[in-house]
């Protein structure tokens, strides 16, 4: 996609967005694993432009830290007032001539708030723009509904015509609002055609702003070739200004995600129900069921299982692993291991291959051999388990003495008892066992049996004199007589 690599791509994300009202500024907000202006500034970086540059203006100090994060070679540039897209390329043309930055090629301008925009729609912007040798290149689309968009105006009766303008909905004329050609808010522009025009640029509108369209009408009264490029989908340019838009290019971007995963061999049972983030990243003849979410870079090996009932964040799925009904975050999965119903896994989870964590099972830092089992109801923290271990129900690895964590080590082909508190730091050789019940406190070195409970005693009569004529007292009592009357007919039939 560099082959008309740009001189420049300017992302406008200085916009308040009111209409969101939220205390997050608009372009912050995220869908599918990236915020809105992450998702522009990763399809601006597939043209790999000279430079990249963020108009930030509301919210500037949250939306440049978070390009640091997500785009460190993209310049932030701060328009301190928002007086109108000319403005703000202007400013951004202008921070980069204070630079030294002398542009000579083209300059892409892009929206920060129109996250379903590829990559490849733009590829294909830049290279009619260059094959056009136009001063400016306008992305276009035609939509059911226009109300709102800045309408394309041609110099012809039909959509073939050249582009003679673009006129905004709130200065359109009735005539103008019937037209369904509408301008996206991309452009690709000659670098030094577009510097020029932009000091020409006047704030005579309804609106008293300086139009970045404006720039197409003054360049071709100027005799310069003015083109659009017709976007395939008219959905990529949406942009996003409430809640409900938000949640309209959620799903449109799910359902390409899920297109895209299902293309490429893997199962998804039921898109509808089935929500993937853009780093999620599968193998062929994983399956997918419903009710489940992939987000961050979780990864599907061959063959793996997921759902019904998933969350997944940051989670590898090993080849042929099976997970049902399992919240797991930046856990490993190995390949054949078996997850699941009811289980939690925590940061720092690794389950070798053919292992197993089972029903109401929570994990954290756990790094469990391969074969190894622990069934359920139990919580494993700060351990490691060798293989085809076995952890008996309801045992808890007692990691935290309220001020640090400790760590626990059990070998391997070991079998612990249920019930067991195993409190750290202590080690657990391989091939031993633990008694069912026991709280152990002391390393059990390797084949031994260590048994950690206390000696029952059964105190006899207790409930008839502590508890008397409670309903248990009254069963203890009737059981007593059933049994005399069992010895005396006994006795009697002897």
């Amino acid at each position: 996609m560099t082959a008309n690599r740009p001189a420049a791509v300017v992302v406008l994300a200085a916009g308040e967005g009111t209409r969101m009202k939220s205390a997050t500024p608009k372009v912050l907000h995220r869908i599918c694993g990236r915020s809105l202006v992450g998702h522009v500034v990763a399809a601006a970086g597939e043209l790999a432009p000279e430079h990249l540059v963020v108009v930030v203006g509301h919210g500037r100090e949250a939306v440049t830290a978070h390009l640091g994060e997500v785009a460190p070679a993209a310049r932030a540039v701060v328009q301190q007032e928002q007086n109108g897209t000319g403005h703000a390329v202007r400013i951004a043309l202008e921070e980069l001539a204070g630079g030294g930055v002398e542009l000579d090629g083209t300059v892409v301008v892009v929206c920060g708030d129109t996250p379903l925009l590829a990559g490849e729609t733009l590829a294909r912007l830049t290279e009619a723009h260059a094959d056009g040798g136009n001063a400016v290149t306008v992305l276009t689309a035609e939509v059911p509904d226009a109300t709102g968009y800045g309408r394309i105006v041609r110099d012809g009766s039909t959509g073939a015509g050249a582009v003679t303008g673009i006129v905004e909905h709130k200065d359109a004329s009735a005539a103008q609002r019937e037209i369904r050609e509408i301008n996206s808010g991309v452009f690709a522009f000659d670098a030094k055609l577009l510097a020029s025009a932009l000091t020409q640029v006047r704030r005579d509108n309804s609106q008293g702003e300086e139009y970045l369209t404006d720039v197409l009408g003054i360049l071709r009264a100027a005799g310069h070739r003015v083109g659009a490029s017709l976007a395939a989908d008219h959905r990529e340019i949406l942009g996003i200004n409430n809640r409900v838009q938000l949640a309209e290019a959620r799903r449109l971007l799910n359902d390409r995600l899920l297109h895209d995963a299902m293309l490429a061999g893997v199962t998804v049972v039921d898109p509808a129900s089935t929500w993937f983030d853009v780093a999620v990243t599968y193998e062929p003849d994983a399956v997918v069921h419903p009710q489940t979410q992939l987000t961050g870079a979780t990864r599907l090996g061959a063959g793996a299982e997921v759902g019904p009932g998933c969350t997944l964040s940051d989670t590898v799925v090993g080849a042929g692993a099976r997970v049902l009904h399992t919240v797991a975050d930046g856990a490993e999965i190995g390949p054949e291991a078996k997850v699941g119903p009811y289980t939690y896994l925590r940061a720092g989870t690794r389950l070798g291959t053919g292992a197993k964590a089972g029903t109401y099972v929570e994990m954290k830092n756990a790094d469990v051999g391969a074969g190894t089992k622990v069934p359920h109801l139990s919580y494993v923290g700060d351990a490691t388990i060798g293989e085809f271990t076995n952890i008996g129900a309801a045992s808890v690895f007692v990691n935290y003495d309220g001020v640090a964590k400790h760590h626990t080590t059990i070998g391997s082909h070991c079998r612990t008892g249920a019930d067991n508190m195993l409190v750290a730091p202590v080690t657990i050789g391989d091939g031993a066992y633990t008694a069912a019940g026991s709280v152990i406190t002391k390393d059990v070195p390797a084949g031994s049996l260590a048994v950690a409970r206390g000696q029952q005693r059964n105190i006899e009569g207790w409930v008839a004199r502590k508890r008397p004529g409670s309903a248990a007292a009254r069963a203890a009592e009737a059981a007593r007589d059933a049994g005399a009357e069992g010895d005396e007919g006994a006795g009697q039939q002897g």
